[in-house]
């Protein structure tokens, strides 16, 4: 149970350290939220660049939907 309902979800893990770092939606349960099915999240500050610094955003950067959100 999530706060936007019941969903199904795998765990996304880093194949270098094993780490989980995100997860995607298998299933939705509520018809409002069939729209995730699919898609994944990424948790940033789990993730680290490739020199292992950690990725951040700025303030003005778009964060949260995907690209056929916008559309």
């Amino acid at each position: 149970m999530m706060m936007t309902g019941l969903h199904t979800v795998a765990d996304i893990f880093c194949v270098g350290c094993g780490s989980i770092v995100g997860w995607t939606y298998e299933t939705a349960n509520e018809k409002n939220q069939k729209y995730k099915e699919g898609k994944s999240v990424l948790e940033r500050y789990k993730v680290s660049g490739p020199d292992g610094s950690n990725y951040w955003h700025s303030h003005g950067a778009h964060i949260g939907g995907s690209d056929a959100d916008d559309a």
